[in-house]
């Protein structure tokens, strides 16, 4: 090849490069892409003065809004600019003709499903950088006014993107009828089934016709502005994977119509400058629609309120009380505060106040106490066909050492009096006597001491019958007249059975006799009560006795009703050793089974085992039977009532509300008082106590003991109980009487080891009895001990002043005469002026001539000195005496 053919060839490529840099992006002569992203900062200020720099990236658009408009302008102008330049270039050679020619003949290309769909998704993120970014437009306008003269469009390839635009409007236009269509069905459902909720809020709908409008007119903007893209830059991102790049930055799904559009990408320096354009989030719009509803929701339940029965206790808390009438806490606290009551949502108040605040919210209020827990243990009579006969419960009663226990023995051929300690009984029993005839009689024998009045009075209430033991030798005495109090106020018919008849001296007349004046009138004297001379050493008439006990008991019929829950009373309690707390139970009416759950008095349990009078272990108990029962979680008080419930959270409720009970009763009783009443006590002069702690083995016992004990009080001294109760003494009870400087007092009962030692280690006084007369006796003298002794003064002679002497180192001497009785040294004496006492002392010295003497006698003269007192002077009288003090017994 020639020279002059390579310098031809040479500008040929030259020429068809220069032509290539014509159609590039930059339209600056080179291929490659400016950068479209500057770097910047912006500084971010918080709340308390904190500020942050932070990095934002510049993302600079094209002006391609008005691409064919420039094209169209700059195509006749640059065709003649660039015609001199090609036309001194020599034609190409045939092999590079065609490739010169096929890019003018070749036809528009057709778009793939595949960019179309891209063009679809660029359509959007166009529209949706439109409304978040109203400045991208002016700021393409400028930019497209400036041109490009090196730019030089072909037309073929106008034509085909005018072809491409035509496409994609048509495609829009089908997307945009197709989105109206279901946007007005929607509409239109949605109108059908919210109408109220639309109605109500105008001010939502105008803002979502705002946004669909300014949707619309961004979607016509868009259609109108397709890019114009290069088509050798186009075939080179269709060659180099243009579609996974624009998947890869495929923009965000336009927001749904109504609602608020978001900030999307990246921060940039106009939207952090210019916060004023941010507009309503998507969750305020939700609030303010759920606030709505909820307002909606309140004025339909304000038109539909419903009226509830609500329960008042005693003392309810402000949650409590809104959740049973289905209230906000927050309105029943302000209706507390219009009422004038200051109250938290945890805070109890009474049912006064409840009562007011259930009445201004429009319920129906209900007040129950917190004793009705008990009501529904109340049972109710039982009806006549339902009853059985049962056999009849008889109480002895009696004065002391009158024989009550021996002739329960003779009726049961048993030996219980020998077993007392003392011989006297100080327990309360129960027994079940079997006749030959096969009828049956429920015993209960009772202590005759006096200290046992509490024990005679529970056995009079619980039973049918009272059989009144007297002595025939004795006669009536004081626990007799008691018994018989006793029996009277429990309106019980009474048999006497007048005693000891064999012995020397006896009288059963005579005891006739006296029970006239306490208005029982036996059948010998044309009364109705009955009386049987009997001796329990002997056995006589015991059978007499039994007869009269039937035919009394005929003449009451007696009846009950065996099928049903069992109730009864507490005779008596203990706790034994490995067995726990133990109850001896007095059946009346219904049949306890093992396994019943029960409630006794203050405590309640399950009936683990029962227990006849014989120490037999049986099944169950019907009416008038004594028994044993086992399974209780504590040790209820004698007299208690025991009563068979249905679970055991009911025996709970109700154990709990009678243990708060006494609770109560005992801080109200063992108060100190207020500060005045302590001033009182203060000026009045406190009495002393003595602080004991009693323990015995039965409940009863220990009831004896602290009444007889609490008896024994006066004007200075008294007995402090504080505390009593059945078992052994352990060590709490011992630390409690070491702080409160306490006696313990143990009857028929004594300490565990641990009690002992730490007793004998803290110098702790424990006394055990078994008798009860020996309690009553030891603390009786206890308090003898702590009363003030009693002062008594006694005269022993008067000395008459007739000279007063001034002894140096000794002061002033009277010289007396005794007229009366005798002067001692170690005596009181008062000095009297005018029949007026001066001074009360003792005397420092006592001298007849020198000598010091112990007396002086009447009619002797002698020398007289007072301690710390020289005021003496003739004439004055000296009266001696002295002092003894005698102590008091109560």
């Amino acid at each position: 090849m020639s020279d002059k053919e390579r310098t031809d060839t040479d500008m040929t490529k030259e020429t068809e490069q220069e032509g290539k840099k014509v159609l590039s992006l930059s339209g600056r002569g080179r291929m490659s892409l400016t950068k479209t992203v500057e770097a910047g900062q912006v500084r971010q200020s918080f709340s308390h003065g904190r500020s942050k720099t932070v990095t934002v990236e510049v993302k600079r658009k094209r002006a391609i809004g008005r691409s064919d408009e420039a094209e169209e302008t700059a195509t006749p102008e640059a065709a003649p600019a660039e015609a001199p330049a090609a036309a001194p270039t020599p034609a190409p050679s045939e092999p590079e003709a065609p490739a010169a020619a096929k890019p003018a003949a070749a036809a528009p290309r057709q778009l793939t499903e595949k960019e179309r769909a891209a063009r679809i998704r660029a359509l959007a993120g166009a529209k949706r950088s439109e409304d978040e970014r109203p400045d991208v437009e002016a700021e393409q306008a400028a930019h497209a006014a400036e041109p490009e003269p090196e730019a030089e469009p072909e037309p073929v390839i106008v034509d085909r993107r005018t072809a491409e635009m035509e496409e994609l409007r048509q495609i829009a236009e089908a997307e945009a009828k197709k989105r109206a269509e279901e946007d007005a069905r929607l509409k239109a459902e949605e109108d059908a089934r919210k109408a109220a909720e639309e109605a109500a809020r105008p001010a939502v709908a105008d803002e979502d016709r705002t946004a669909e409008r300014a949707g619309a007119r961004a979607a016509a903007k868009i259609v109108e502005a397709v890019p114009a893209e290069d088509d050798e830059e186009g075939r080179r991102r269709r060659a180099g994977g243009g579609a996974g790049k624009a998947d890869a930055r495929r923009p965000a799904p336009a927001p749904r119509r109504g609602e608020q559009r978001r900030r999307s990408g990246k921060l940039s320096i106009n939207d952090a400058l210019n916060d004023s354009e941010r507009q309503r989030s998507l969750a305020s719009v939700r609030r303010q629609r759920e606030r709505e509803k909820q307002r909606q929701m309140g004025a339909n339940q304000e038109r539909h309120k419903v009226v509830r029965d609500v329960v008042i206790p005693e003392t309810i808390t402000v949650q409590e009380l809104a959740n049973r009438m289905a209230e906000r806490g927050t309105d029943v606290i302000k209706a507390l505060m219009r009422m004038g009551v200051m109250a938290t949502i945890n805070q109890p108040i009474d049912a006064d106040t409840a009562e007011l605040v259930v009445s201004e919210f429009g319920h129906n209020m209900r007040r129950v106490a917190e004793s009705d827990v008990e009501f529904s243990i109340r049972r109710e009579a039982d009806a006549p066909e339902a009853t059985q006969p049962r056999p009849p419960v008889v109480t002895i009663m009696g004065h002391v050492d009158h024989g009550k226990t021996s002739l329960l023995d003779a009726l049961r051929k048993t030996d219980v009096a020998a077993r007392e300690a003392g011989g006297i009984t100080q327990h309360i029993g129960a027994y079940q006597v079997n006749l030959p005839s096969g009828q049956k009689i429920t015993f209960l024998d009772t202590p005759g001491h006096e200290a046992f009045t509490s024990m005679r009075a529970r056995g009079a209430n619980v039973t049918d019958l009272v059989v009144l033991v007297v002595a025939a030798d004795d006669g009536i005495m004081a626990q007799t007249v008691e018994a018989i109090t006793h029996a009277k106020a429990a309106k019980v018919p009474i048999i006497v059975a007048v005693n000891k008849i064999d012995k020397p001296g006896a009288n059963p007349q005579r005891v006739h006799q006296e029970l006239l004046q306490h208005e029982l009138v036996v059948e010998d004297l044309g009364g109705d009560v009955l009386c049987v001379n009997v001796s329990a050493k002997e056995g006589t008439n015991l059978d007499k006795l039994e007869e009269a006990i039937l035919l009394q008991a005929e003449i009451l019929d007696l009846k009950a009703n065996a099928d049903r829950q069992a109730e009864g009373a507490i005779v008596e309690a203990k706790v034994e050793r490995g067995r726990g707390s133990v109850a001896t139970v007095l059946i009346q009416r219904g049949t306890l089974k093992v396994g019943d759950v029960f409630v006794a008095g203050a405590e309640w349990g399950r009936v683990r085992a029962l227990l006849d009078d014989k120490g037999n272990q049986i099944e169950e108990a019907g009416p008038s039977a004594p028994v044993e029962v086992l399974g209780l979680n504590g040790t209820p008080q004698a007299g208690d009532e025991f009563i068979v419930v249905d679970n055991e959270n009911q025996a709970r409720d109700i154990a709990e509300y009678r243990q708060a009970k006494l609770r109560q009763q005992t801080a109200a009783t063992s108060g100190r008082g207020t500060l005045e009443q302590m001033f009182t006590q203060l000026a009045e002069g406190a009495k002393k106590e003595l602080s004991v702690i009693i323990k015995s083995d039965v409940q009863g016992s220990t009831e004896a003991i602290r009444a007889s004990l609490e008896k024994l009080e006066n004007d200075e001294v008294a007995v402090r109980v504080l505390q009593a109760g059945v078992g052994a003494f352990n060590e709490s009870d011992v630390t409690l009487a070491k702080a409160s400087n306490a006696l313990m007092i143990g009857f028929n009962v004594r300490a565990n080891p641990q009690a002992r030692d730490l007793a004998r280690r803290d110098g702790v006084e424990m006394r055990y009895y078994s008798i009860i007369y020996n309690v009553v006796d030891d603390v009786k003298a206890l308090l003898s001990g702590m009363l003030s002794p009693v002062v008594r003064e006694t005269h022993i002679g008067n000395a008459e002043i007739r000279e007063v002497f001034n002894i140096t180192k000794v002061g002033k001497v009277a010289g007396c005469m005794v007229t009366e009785g005798m002067v001692k040294r170690g005596a009181k004496v008062r000095l009297l002026r005018d029949n007026v006492v001066i001074h009360e002392g003792t005397l420092k010295t006592l001298r007849r001539f020198k000598d010091e003497v112990r007396e002086v006698n009447n009619g002797y003269e002698c020398g007289m000195a007072f301690e710390n007192y020289d005021d003496i002077r003739n004439g004055d009288v000296i009266e001696c005496f002295e002092v003894e003090e005698v102590a008091r017994a109560l």
